[in-house]
């Protein structure tokens, strides 16, 4: 068959093995480890579900090599803990039955020990350590590894690389990128050491070299080693893409091919973890700087989702191989969709970064788009119904899609009812906003979906008792989504007030200087789009802080987008009233100002459409509501409760 991206598609030769394809998932952290640091099923089924998926190599992350100088919640892997070696045989068989490379991550955390540990007194507890003495920003002191940690360190990583060759890997990856200990060697921001670990080039190459090669010598030629580098910090003081490219020149006779990442852990999580506000694949530029440079396949990363956009690194050759990490945890089928030519019917990831923030908070996976994520031990295949079903679905928005979509792959009936003349409910709205177009094509990618499923849409059709009587559904899933919650105080006729939808869908003008009222998520985002568009522009909140509906991931990127742009935050600000002055405020010491704008945009919330809701409650044998419908939250749970609910039918 003629492929659609022909070279995404094409094989890659890597040492002994060759990869089905160029499109590599990349290590993503566990779900279920026990105390010991064994993987549980859940996570034997995560990344079995990339391999499945068609992914060309799978990598497990991050098996931590040295725990007694190393104290993080992730894998480890002894002979002195029983059944561990057989989890992790169960894990790479479990990767390679589907075709898949096993591979698996070999890393050292250094002074950022513990970073991904729930209970944070005992994180501030452990002795952290790294290539040289000091005190990292947060307070806690860092202290040097002694040339007999670093042996016994090296002999560490040797050993872990063999125990999982005997475990079933195929290939390891050294994790010496990020900021973890052996990009805290190679930098010379961290690196401060005067003995042969520090000062030159050689010599700060000389901790990777040395586990390199111990690895090498204990595993033998046929077991290809993959280095994870950072090809440039990306902060002042750290190491630029030229010395990038040296080092990656001076390690490249020691591995078989190199992964190029970016950035330090200390210095920009978005920058490593590219966020919605970042362009997709802004650090595959120096994955092509060091190409230029070195014989072995180059693997870049960053943001990608879009095959297209792979196929064209791939193509000008600036990369031989892409890894994606979030991309899989969207649309763990991605592989199997673009060597099947379906490349447009991929869920792209959003960037919201909800599948990060949930880790810390309860060790646990969740993606906003894919409600298996963590969870596919509880089945990757889904059951078809029993007895074929009419459902109708009352809302086109992401929760009615999802719900009409997953209804219709298990063999019901399908019909869906948008009361407007489009698809896509809020995520609409989106396309007004560059930082979320992800969130806008998704809504375009579910219609596709929806339609390919032989679900039968009807536009511009509301749903209530009278259409479900004459309709007659066995099951009815309520999506209808919410409304704007009116502005509780006196709004004067001489006022310019405009919703989300009108500034967004309608393209009102608002002149330039604008008053946002509400600095939750959806205040701060179009704040941040108003002010990127030429406004002058006011937000006002009344709580004390901004965006507390934001994920603990992505709330400290929003800010700090926001604090850089045009923008006069007021918090503990309650708006009293507005006028053709501006909006009258009173603040939390009970001084009155008014903020004067041409235009006001209300961003205070949304509420269910209750009347809606409850005129359908009875409108077939079984009912459920979902999504905003049901309470406005997020588009997470919003597809969670959708996907759910049409399983149960």
């Amino acid at each position: 068959m003629k492929r659609d991206y022909p070279n995404l598609c094409a094989p890659l030769r890597v040492g002994p093995l060759t990869f089905r394809n160029r499109m590599c998932s990349a290590p993503m952290g566990a779900t279920d480890i026990t105390a010991e640091g064994t993987p549980g099923p859940r996570t034997q089924g995560f990344y079995e579900a990339r391999a499945r998926g068609g992914a060309a190599s799978v990598t497990v992350s991050e098996l931590v090599v040295h725990p007694e100088t190393d104290g993080s919640q992730m894998l480890h892997l002894s002979l002195s803990t029983p059944g561990q070696l057989g989890a992790f045989a169960y894990v790479a068989d479990a990767i390679k039955r589907h075709g898949a490379v096993a591979s698996i991550e070999l890393s050292h955390s250094g002074q950022y020990a513990g970073t991904y540990m729930v209970d944070k007194k005992k994180k501030g507890e452990l002795c952290q350590y790294g290539p040289s003495d000091g005190m990292r920003p947060d307070g806690i002191p860092v202290r040097a590894l002694t040339h007999a940690q670093i042996d016994d360190i090296v002999e560490a990583y040797a050993n872990a690389a063999a125990l999982a060759q005997r475990a079933g890997f195929q290939m390891c990856m050294v994790h010496a990128g990020h900021g973890w200990l052996i990009n805290q060697f190679l930098s010379p921001w961290f690196n401060h050491r005067d003995d042969e670990y520090g000062g030159t080039l050689e010599g700060r190459t000389r901790f990777a070299r040395r586990i390199l090669e111990a690895i090498r010598a204990k595993v033998g030629p046929r077991f290809p080693i993959e280095l994870r580098i950072s090809g440039s910090e990306l902060f002042e003081g750290g190491y630029d893409v030229e010395e990038g490219v040296r080092i990656a020149c001076a390690l490249e006779d020691c591995i078989d091919i190199l992964h190029v990442s970016a950035g330090s852990y200390q210095f920009g999580f978005s920058i490593t973890h590219p966020s919605m506000f970042r362009a997709h694949g802004v650090n595959v530029h120096l994955a092509a700087k060091i190409k230029q440079h070195v014989s072995v396949p180059v693997i870049a990363i960053g943001g990608l989702s879009d095959p297209a956009q792979m196929e064209e690194i791939i193509t000008s050759g600036q990369a031989d191989g892409i890894a994606m990490a979030r991309a899989l945890l969207a649309d763990p089928e991605l592989p199997n969709k673009v060597m099947a030519n379906r490349g447009d019917e991929v869920v792209k990831c959003l960037r919201c970064f909800a599948c990060m923030a949930e880790r810390p908070v309860t060790q646990t996976r969740r993606c906003a788009v894919n409600p298996l994520i963590g969870r596919e031990f509880e089945g990757l295949t889904m059951a078809p119904a029993l007895r074929r079903k009419r459902v109708l679905v009352a809302g086109g928005g992401i929760a009615g899609m999802k719900a009409a979509h997953t209804a219709a792959l298990r063999g019901h009936d399908v019909t869906l009812c948008e009361e407007t003349s489009e698809l896509g409910g809020i995520l609409r709205t989106e396309a007004a906003l560059p930082f979320k177009h992800d969130m806008y094509e998704l809504g375009k990618t579910y219609a596709r979906l929806v339609e390919r499923a032989g679900v039968h849409v009807m536009l511009n059709q509301p749903v209530d008792a009278g259409f479900c009587e004459a309709f007659r559904p066995d099951a009815l899933i309520v999506a209808v989504g919410s409304e704007p919650i009116p502005l509780p105080f006196p709004v004067s006729a001489d006022a310019r007030v405009v919703s989300i939808d009108e500034l967004y869908l309608d393209g009102a003008e608002v002149g330039p200087e604008v008053a946002v009222i509400g600095g939750g998520l959806t205040g701060c985002e179009c704040a941040l789009h108003l002010a990127r568009t030429g406004h002058a522009v006011h937000l006002i909140e009344m709580r004390d802080e901004l965006a507390p509906d934001a994920n603990i991931r992505h709330r400290p990127i929003l800010l700090d987008e926001l604090a850089g742009e045009d923008v006069e935050v007021l918090c503990g600000a309650s708006a009293q009233g507005i006028d053709g002055a501006g909006v009258h405020v009173r603040t939390s010491d009970g001084e009155e100002l008014v903020v004067p704008c041409q235009a006001v945009v209300s961003a205070i919330g949304q509420r269910s459409r209750s009347s809606v809701v409850d005129a359908l409650r009875d409108g077939a044998p079984f009912v459920r509501i979902v999504g905003d419908a049901l309470r406005p939250a997020n588009i997470t749970l919003a597809v969670y409760e959708a996907y759910h609910a049409a399983l149960d039918v």
